[in-house]
């Protein structure tokens, strides 16, 4: 059968590179995740599943993928990653490290520093670390210290493996897949055939449409279907619900849907680009959108999911959408070559429920740039810093007029059953005098009439009220440029 308007057949089999050659996989369940297939099919059971919602990193492998002209290595998490979104990549796990006889050098480093003891999470230390040894740059303590916010370790503690990350990554890689690297870099090049893939029947199936044309069409005549990006979501589904995914369209293969485009006034961000692409022109947007990012989820979240899918799974946790909304972003629609733009903030129209008619999908983000006379902030409270949902989530756009707020545009999420505005703060903001702090705190408490949030296992609903209160005078602190700090290291929040 064909996916698209083209009639031209599709590829059948999953084709990607696993230790050291070619490899097409036929028929599988299109709910498989990768680590199932490793371990039960392959018996490569150094990769190991702990808390199977990716969060631990005991899973963690890594993916290699060609990109303008180099080769890019990502840490994914096996547990929630389906099976068919390893189609056109090198596939490296623990086992592929070594060569012959002789550890990789972090192999060895870890061992040189004593940085394992049970041995369970280590594998997916290392590759976390591997992934961050190709990046060609040398590692510092804190960016060690990223790299492995999603890589949890119980018995040991961090600093004798963050010393054996410190010895090992110079920026210059000597492994043998840097000196593999041209022959690798053409045979993973060779499997980008531009086929759309569909493995499967009508009732069931994993179909990867190469095109946005491909995928309009297909998803017209299979509304049913479960639209993918990164799986950081929808693998929860498999391995905490155990959700059963009949059919299933990864859209990690549609031609440009990663596109970002830096115009002059607005940045426009393909739905399907990544977290972590994503990073640098959100923070060059704004360095509060950087600190964002720097603190949504892990390495491997980040390098996996997107931020289409971020917003499109339209969770009130969300950590993208405040912020986006703040910012007065819209999102593009499509549905078969139709296409709507719609403002981000009408998007979300209940719990779990967006403005989406059947078979359309969420393509592109537009995100404004701030005007000269614009300030803008925003700030996550979690219980951990690194890798937690968010209890709430605060954005502030306030337009100035000399010392005065003219005009504002707030977001909050965790607040309520969507991330919403809060229109009453927004009117007592205007007017508000930022030489006059005594009058602030009347103003932030209108944000008590905006929401009712409730209690959960990330927060009580007191202490989500006193919060959100609590980061309006924040902002207004910040704003106004009071010498108190106010955020974490005694850091104040860049202009």
């Amino acid at each position: 059968m064909s996916i698209g308007a083209s009639g031209t057949p599709p590829r059948t089999e999953l084709t990607f590179r696993f230790r050291g050659r070619e490899r097409r996989l036929g028929p599988f369940s299109p709910r498989r995740t990768l680590l199932d297939w490793l371990r039960e099919e392959e018996s490569a059971k150094g990769t190991k599943e702990g808390c199977a919602e990716g969060d631990c990193g005991a899973c963690t492998v890594v993916l290699v993928r060609a990109h303008d002209g180099k080769l890019v290595y990502s840490p994914v998490n096996a547990c929630i990653l389906l099976l068919g979104q390893i189609d056109g990549a090198e596939l490296l796990t623990i086992e592929d490290l070594a060569d012959g006889d002789a550890l990789h050098p972090l192999q060895q480093a870890m061992v040189d520093t004593h940085g394992s003891q049970c041995g369970f999470c280590t594998p997916g230390i290392v590759m976390s670390l591997f992934a961050l040894y190709h990046q060609g740059e040398a590692a510092t303590r804190e960016g060690v210290n990223r790299a492995l916010s999603g890589n949890l370790c119980r018995c040991t503690g961090y600093r004798p493996i963050v010393d054996a990350a410190l010895m090992t990554i110079d920026g210059a890689p000597t492994d043998r897949f840097a000196a593999s690297h041209a022959r690798r870099l053409a045979a993973i090049r060779a499997l980008d055939d531009d086929r759309d893939l569909f493995v499967g029947d009508e009732q069931s199936f994993f179909a990867a449409p190469a095109s946005e044309a491909a995928l309009a069409d297909l998803y017209a005549r299979h509304a049913d279907a479960t639209l993918v990006a990164g799986a950081t979501d929808v693998g929860l589904w498999v391995t905490k619900r155990l959700a059963t995914l009949g059919k299933v369209v990864w859209l990690g293969r549609v031609r440009d849907f990663d596109v970002i485009r830096d115009e002059s006034h607005s940045l426009q961000i393909g739905a399907g680009a990544s977290l972590a692409d994503a990073a640098p022109h959100l923070q060059a947007l704004h360095p509060d959108l950087g600190g964002l990012m720097s603190r949504f989820a892990s390495a491997q979240v980040r390098a996996s999911g997107t931020v289409g899918g971020n917003i499109a799974n339209g969770s009130p946790i969300g950590d993208l959408a405040p912020a986006f909304i703040a910012l007065g972003a819209s999102v593009e629609l499509r549905r078969a070559g139709v296409m709507r733009s719609l403002d981000l903030e009408k998007f979300f129209v209940g719990y779990g429920k967006q403005d989406r008619a059947s078979s359309e999908y969420v393509a592109a983000l537009k995100v404004p740039k701030l005007a000269a006379d614009e300030i803008f902030r925003a700030y996550k409270v979690s219980k951990r810093f690194d890798e937690d949902i968010s209890a709430v989530m605060a954005a502030f756009k306030v337009t100035l007029q000399g010392r005065r707020i003219a005009s504002a545009r707030v977001a909050y999420g965790g607040m309520a059953a969507t991330p919403k505005r809060a229109a009453a703060l927004e009117a007592a903001l205007a007017g508000l005098d930022l030489d006059a702090p005594t009058s602030w705190s009347a103003a932030a408490s209108a944000v008590a009439a905006d929401f009712a949030p409730l209690t959960d296992m990330r927060a009580t609903a007191a202490y989500r009220s006193q919060v959100a209160n609590n980061l309006v005078l924040r902002a207004l602190a910040e704003i106004a440029g009071l010498a108190s700090p106010t955020r974490i290291g005694d850091l104040h929040a860049a202009e």
